[in-house]
């Protein structure tokens, strides 16, 4: 269900809220490009400065607007676990297809401390949940003998890997093998899906594909498929933009650059702010070079 690429689409916002119809065009076109799933509420999403009312909200809107067409996976994590396993139960009971589910941060767990948390939010839903380990953002790094450990958990099914750790990845994949065939690994860093899919991974959780969803699909569909060379050149091709998204606080690159295309506002909500203006020349000159807008 979650191979390939998944967009961890922004939140558009406008002046009174949600823009939900950005919203809506943005999700439109993210599946007529043909990603194959998308990740509503998780970093990229701002997330943590969306109201609980908001969230649910978002979560019907996505899901009604989405139609079943591709999966549809919640961002439900936090540091929590009494709050994740409550959000996640939301957004199985509003349709979701799956959760994503954060290390917790700042508390910064133990390895055993890790391991009960995602069983116990696996545990009170019935739909697939994806591990999400990103510790430049949270302080605590989830190690593959603990992702085997939770693979055990039959409904987990995946890990989005963002440690920006190759070997880490590799290793997790390796140790996957032999536990757990069926177990997805995802990249959590645009710039090394590639290599993350010729170690044997399965895909990625974009930020890029917010505005190239085509490319980035058909780079991972390349690669997964066995087209080294072809999915070589795309991941080149593209890499300017994957390395600059994130020379700002992401989603703030990312952010101006959908505006660009017309699918939101340049519009963030405190503590996040718009990218540098160096930062705006910057993407400006990597969407000529990479995308020709």
């Amino acid at each position: 269900m979650f191979k390939g690429t998944g967009t961890a689409l922004i939140t558009p916002f406008g002046t009174d809220g949600i823009d939900y119809h950005n919203f809506g065009r943005l999700i439109d076109w993210q599946i007529d490009q043909k990603v194959e799933f998308l990740v509503v509420l998780g970093t990229t999403g701002e997330s943590p400065v969306v109201t609980e009312s908001e969230r649910e909200e978002i979560v019907r809107f996505s899901v009604a607007r989405v139609k079943g067409r591709i999966p549809v996976v919640i961002g439900t994590g936090g540091n929590n676990t009494p709050y994740a396993i409550e959000s996640g139960k939301q957004a199985e009971k509003l349709g979701a297809d799956g959760i994503l589910v954060v290390t917790p941060y700042y508390n910064k767990p133990s390895q055993e401390g890790l391991f009960r948390h995602f069983k116990a939010v696996a545990g009170s839903v019935g739909i697939p949940m994806i591990l999400y380990n990103v510790p430049g953002r949270t302080g605590v790094n989830l190690l593959p003998e603990t992702v085997v450990r939770l693979a055990e958990v039959r409904n987990i099914v995946a890990v989005k890997e963002a440690s920006g750790n190759q070997a880490q990845v590799d290793e997790t994949i390796r140790k996957l093998r032999r536990a757990r065939p069926d177990f997805l690994v995802l990249s959590g860093n645009d710039d090394q899906a590639f290599h993350l899919v010729n170690a044997g991974g399965h895909g990625v959780v974009s930020v890029l594909s917010n505005i190239a969803p085509k490319e980035t699909s058909d780079m991972v569909r390349a690669a997964l498929a066995g087209r080294v060379a072809e999915a070589r050149d795309l991941h080149l091709k593209l890499f300017p933009l994957m390395k600059n998204l994130f020379m700002e606080t992401s989603p703030m690159p990312v952010k101006y650059a959908a505006s660009k295309l017309g699918y939101c506002e340049n519009r963030l909500r405190l503590p996040l702010v718009e990218a540098s203006e160096n930062c705006m020349s910057q993407i400006n000159s990597d969407m000529k070079e990479c995308l020709g807008v």
